[in-house]
């Protein structure tokens, strides 16, 4: 060979690169900030919206993710059965509902 393979020397008392944990400590911090701006918010979200979708009953005015409002005339475990216009009823999946209106909104139409 050559060309011999140069190391780098260590000055007495100085400690070795990578400080251990304080070198994972920004990392950490990052997921933790993560969680509770990104992550607990949206699970927060969701379950408000499972339950809104699990209480849904006959008679509830609601609004679609298409911008479709409507009256709730039949409720099933996957679909809901919503008249969208006098004598026209179209079935819509239940995840699909954004919001549940006050009585009367539609009227006010």
């Amino acid at each position: 060979m050559l060309i011999s393979n140069a190391y780098a020397q260590q000055t007495a008392g100085q400690a070795p690169p990578g400080g251990g944990l304080a070198s994972f400590l920004p990392l950490i911090l990052m997921f933790v900030v993560l969680y509770f701006l990104m992550i607990r918010p949206q699970m927060k979200r969701a379950k408000e919206h499972r339950s809104m979708v699990d209480a849904l009953s006959k008679g509830d005015e609601v609004i679609t993710g298409g911008g479709i409002a409507g009256k709730v005339t039949d409720v099933g475990d996957n679909f809901v059965q919503v008249e969208i216009a006098a004598n026209t009823v179209v079935a819509i999946q239940k995840q699909t509902i954004t919001a549940v209106l006050p009585k009367g909104t539609l009227k006010a139409l």
